[in-house]
């Protein structure tokens, strides 16, 4: 019953604002044509008045003509006050047409506007569908929903079930890929707490509390970080950001030996060891380039760039070289040794959506080759996303 009241009201509203106005501009016009009428009849009589002085009428016919007209200007200026509100007179010829004439479409106006509503309402509407509050737009199928929607609902269930780990590993990653790296940080923890810690997840926590934190390797991100190499001595992604944490305490001959450490075990051309070359070089150690198909080192003018830049900015560059590979790969196509090149760097940067992509895309690519394509499955198994 609220509901049609509401659209009672609505229809009203309508139709005052298509009434209102036209009923307004009938008087002005009313108005303005009587007072029109009322300024030649002055004139008129002013003419009668010159034409007496001349002589070219007589007195007789001066005296008749000024009657005919003051009639005429009587009768003009009531119809002015009229049509301005100040006198209900009833309307009289022309006035008469113009009032019957808006009558009948502030009647039609009247019946039509709601008709039409309800006609309209009827054909294209939804009567019978019952109202859809949050929480029943959230429990619908999650086939075609939105990310914002789709992470609200595993964020309700995550309030109804504080204790869900595997809800809590999901939506970490998520928020990451949403630019709530804090969210992320607080999210990975649950699923540590509940799930246990593994090197992914304390890698990846560490990398949203430096995200988090503007680049800067935190103590927490680096007792993250450090707990994730203990694990795996050789994962790249912790190493990185213990070399970066020294690089940034300006203890640098440890920074040095770290970034050493870890371009040693580079198998050739993967993103992140362009940027350990970078690092190197602004602490003025000059980084051997590693033997890998098609791979080039950092340019002077970026290792010249490099100096002055933030460890966003770095990383920054990172997603660029990846991003130029992936490119040209989708393009031109590549080697074996290329497409794991890709597949490595994705890794690194945690971009785990994007590698299963990259991983079906090298299938596709090297399918005419099974040494290269069995070579791509391994590694992608090695990754943590083989079957």
């Amino acid at each position: 019953m609220t509901l049609w009241i509401a659209f009672s009201l609505l229809t009203v509203l309508a139709a005052l604002a298509v009434l209102v106005p036209l009923a307004r501009a009938g008087r002005q016009a009313a108005t303005a044509a009587a007072l029109h009428d009322a300024e030649v009849y002055k004139s008129q009589l002013a003419e009668v008045e010159r034409d007496l002085d001349r002589g070219l009428i007589s007195q007789e016919a001066a005296q008749a003509a000024r009657t005919e007209i003051a009639r005429r200007l009587i009768a003009a200026d009531r119809e002015a006050q009229r049509s301005s509100g100040s006198e209900p007179i009833a309307p009289q010829g022309d006035a008469a047409g113009r009032t019957s004439r808006l009558r009948i479409v502030q009647a039609a106006a009247l019946v039509v506007v709601p008709l039409g509503a309800v006609a309209a309402y009827v054909a294209f509407g939804s009567p019978d569908l019952p109202d859809q509050p949050l929480s029943a737009r959230l429990e619908a199928p999650a086939q075609g929903r939105s990310l914002p929607e789709l992470v609200a609902r595993v964020e309700r269930h995550l309030a109804d079930n504080p204790e869900d780990g595997r809800g809590w590993d999901v939506v970490a990653p998520v928020y990451m890929r949403m630019g709530r790296p804090q969210d992320a940080a607080a999210a990975y923890a649950r699923a540590i707490r509940l799930l246990g810690s593994n090197v992914q997840r304390e890698t990846d926590r560490g990398e949203a509390l430096v995200v988090a934190n503007s680049g800067i390797v935190s103590a927490e991100a680096h007792a993250a970080f450090e707990r994730a190499v203990a694990m795996d001595a050789q994962a790249v992604k912790p190493r990185f950001f213990l070399a970066l944490a020294l690089t940034q305490e300006n203890r640098k001959d440890e920074a040095i030996a770290a970034w050493q450490s870890l371009l040693a075990d580079a198998q050739g051309g993967e993103a992140w060891a362009e940027a350990v070359r970078i690092e190197l070089a602004k602490l003025g150690v000059e980084a051997p380039q590693v033997a890998g198909e098609g791979v080039a080192g950092p340019s002077r003018e970026q290792i010249e760039a490099a100096q002055d830049m933030s460890s966003g900015d770095r990383q920054q560059m990172i997603r660029s070289m990846v991003d130029g590979l992936d490119a040209r790969l989708t393009a031109d196509g590549g080697s074996a040794q290329e497409w794991m090149q890709l597949m490595r760097a994705l890794d690194v940067l945690g971009e785990r959506e994007r590698l299963r992509q990259v991983i079906a895309r090298a299938g596709e690519a090297l399918k005419d080759d099974p040494a290269a394509a069995a070579g791509v499955r391994d590694l992608a198994r090695e990754l943590g996303e083989g079957s």
